[in-house]
């Protein structure tokens, strides 16, 4: 993300003043306009070419989505796993008795709790250790242990199945109870006992429990407690539904989110994350590789949380797979926002961001692709994109540069068909080494990012295309994701379709918050641990589902349109042949489009308007919500207009797409005009 967005403080800031005087300055900037509202309909006239002598491709790729562990998007989020902090290990080596949040049941003077470095796991030796002091009287009736909120409560739902599992060894017999229950633990919503003597848990062993719950409680925790005294170790405790996407691990909500977007691709896992304010707390691949259990985990430094890495490398390229978009791993450069690795030191990084693309790539036989192979994976991922580094190509990374040219090198070498990203910008003037792409993000006011709707206008044909990768509304316009946000993204999204022969990839930044842990706002897809929303900006890119690979149309705005931004863009559905007419209207009036529709063969072809979709509302500064969370979402309906008329109304504030069915002579009752005028 951005350099703004990679400062702690500076998002604790954002975050306090967007609550405070946000919506005060949005609604003041909206004022303003509202006065100089006109009560005449406005009228703009789109002129649309439908010839083929001047349709343009645009790209397979050319939307897509971008996946950052920013949020807990992924940690108490995506990753369907309940347990936070599952192996003990959050605090690190350096503070082993950190178990956060983990919490006792019972009392000092029946349970004692402490970490040691017992675990049988070698990159993860802290596990933690219970000692049962219950009196001659025994231990109360319900049991002493502890008990994990997961990240802000566990949604367990009457009739799911989860399963349980965790390594436990003891110094006698064990008699355990695993238990989902209520937050405050005095509803059990399901439960199982644990038996064993002494001689079979004498080292470490591994349990699993299938609990099906009675019971729904999206606040729930999960308890491990007994009533036999004695020292009990545990370590590795997971709780993860059974149902999640094709059992793969993703949470089935969230992740059909995704879906409904036909993203062509996903840029991952990062961001800023993949930097690290410290490389020492970079994400490195190979730590997140293998059984779940032997993941050190990590501390994303950037956002100041624990991961436990179960979302890793091998998990990543198995999203991108499950949703049908194209893999664009972002590896690290040897530069995080405090220090770098100079170039002539560089070949380590080098050699594991070769490591890590044969991991994706290389057959089962392979050193890294055998690695795969045995997660379950034989057959390789379709890697055909990489990025070098994240937003590196600053004054301060002086090394950037070089290092690029060793990755770009040793990468073309091995992989010469792979997409090679650059960090620096080619937007204006062209760049000084070889890429296929370069990386463009964006942060702004709306007004400012919808007048970027003409950035690449300008832009030279000629070398890489732009990547997109992080673009959104923010700082106080877009408060926690309003309309208004939405409609200057929608205006800067026509002008990159409109000028995707220069703009191979489009991706909005950041797509996931977890309502209880706010790092970065606005978000497009917002949850908590049972339910979420799209925002506006979400459902703004709903409305691109059916450009990458369509045909671009060449259209041109007259009238007063300084307010309004369209395209016209042509693609196929179902066997059908349509239209479609895409546009904003930025401003408090209505509009009058009308489309001139010129290049048809009166003889073969006509169109008819079939249906519309309108994002608006009363208010620019609206927002969606769990208690309102479809305040704010496109409305579909069907068109019927007298045969031959191309006269559509953009509301005030709004963004609207019309579709018109290519008809073939069949169907023509009678002679038209070779072109279209409404």
């Amino acid at each position: 993300m951005m350099d703004l967005k990679c400062s702690w403080m500076v998002l604790i800031s954002i975050c306090i003043i967007s609550s405070l005087i946000g919506s005060f300055s949005v609604y003041e900037s909206v004022r303003l306009d509202d006065a100089r509202e006109d009560t005449e309909k406005h009228y703009v006239t789109l002129q649309v070419d439908v010839s083929n002598s001047t349709q343009r491709p645009i790209p397979e790729t050319l939307f897509g989505i971008f996946f950052e562990e920013i949020n807990h998007a992924g940690a108490g989020g995506l990753w369907a796993e309940l347990v936070s902090n599952r192996g003990f290990e959050a605090g690190e080596q350096n503070i082993p008795s950190n178990i956060w949040p983990w919490s006792i049941i019972g009392d000092e003077s029946s349970i004692s709790v402490v970490t040691d470095r017992s675990s049988s796991f070698k990159r993860n030796k802290i596990a933690l250790r219970m000692e049962v002091l219950c009196n001659s009287n025994g231990c109360p009736s319900q049991g002493v242990g502890v008990y994990n909120p997961g990240y802000w409560g566990m949604n367990i739902e009457e009739g799911k199945k989860y399963k349980v599992t965790f390594y436990v060894r003891s110094t006698g017999d064990i008699d355990v109870s695993v238990s989902l229950t209520s937050s405050n633990g005095s509803l059990t919503l399901a439960s199982e006992q644990i038996i064993a003597l002494a001689s079979e848990v004498s080292n470490w062993k591994k349990k699993e429990v299938l609990l099906e719950a009675n019971g729904t409680d999206d606040g729930a925790r999960l308890q491990l407690t007994t009533t036999k005294n004695g020292s009990i170790w545990l370590d590795q405790v997971s709780a993860m539904p059974v149902d999640t996407y094709k059992g793969h691990g993703f949470r089935n909500d969230l992740f059909q989110m995704m879906v409904d977007l036909k993203p062509r691709f996903i840029r991952f896992p990062g961001g800023c994350f993949v930097e690290g304010d410290w490389l020492s707390n970079a994400f490195r691949w190979k730590e997140t590789v293998g059984v779940w259990e032997e993941r050190a985990g990590h501390y994303g430094d950037v956002w100041k949380y624990w991961t436990d890495d179960g979302l890793g490398h091998f998990e990543f390229f198995q999203l991108a797979e499950d949703l049908g978009a194209a893999p664009i791993w972002v590896f690290n450069t040897g530069i995080s926002h405090n220090d770098q690795v100079e170039t002539a030191s560089i070949m380590p990084f080098v050699q594991e961001a070769l490591d890590g693309i044969e991991f994706a790539r290389g057959d089962s036989n392979s050193t890294w692709g055998s690695v795969r192979a045995a997660m379950g994976h034989p057959q390789p991922f379709d890697l055909k994109y990489v990025a070098v580094g994240n937003e590196d190509c600053w004054n301060k990374y002086t090394y950037y540069r070089g290092n690029y040219l060793e990755f770009y090198n040793a990468i073309k070498k091995a992989y010469p068909d792979i997409k090679i990203i650059s960090n620096c910008d080619g937007s204006s003037q062209p760049l000084d080494h070889p890429a296929d792409y370069y990386d463009f993000h964006v942060y702004t006011l709306a007004k400012e990012l919808f007048s970027m709707s003409h950035k690449f206008d300008k832009t030279s044909r000629d070398g890489p295309k732009a990547f997109v990768s992080e673009y959104a509304v923010n700082v106080t316009d877009a408060n926690t994701g309003n309309l208004l946000a939405a409609l200057g993204e929608a205006g800067f999204l026509l002008g990159l379709e409109k000028n995707s022969d220069v703009v191979g990839m489009v991706s909005y930044a950041p797509l996931f918050l977890n309502i209880n842990d706010r790092r970065w706002i606005p978000d497009a897809i917002v949850f908590n641990s049972s339910h979420l929303y799209g925002t506006p900006s979400y459902w703004v890119q709903q409305f691109f589902t059916e450009s990458s690979g369509a045909t671009l149309l060449t259209s041109t705005l007259q009238g007063d349109s300084s307010y309004v931004e369209a395209s016209a863009i042509s693609f196929q559905t179902n066997g059908s042949d349509y239209i479609q007419i895409k546009a904003v209207n930025f401003a408090n009036v209505t509009v009058e489009l009308k489309v001139n529709m010129t290049g048809l063969n009166s003889s073969n072809t006509k169109v008819s308007p079939t249906k519309k979709k309108i994002l608006t509302s009363t208010n620019v500064t609206d927002e969606n919500s769990f208690s309102n969370p479809e305040m704010i979402v496109p409305k579909e309906s069907l068109i019927v207009m007298p045969d031959g008329d191309l006269t559509f109304v953009l509301p005030p504030y709004s963004f609207s797409s019309f579709d018109l069915l290519k008809e073939s002579a069949a169907y023509i009752k009678m002679p038209i005009s070779d072109s279209y005028t409404m």
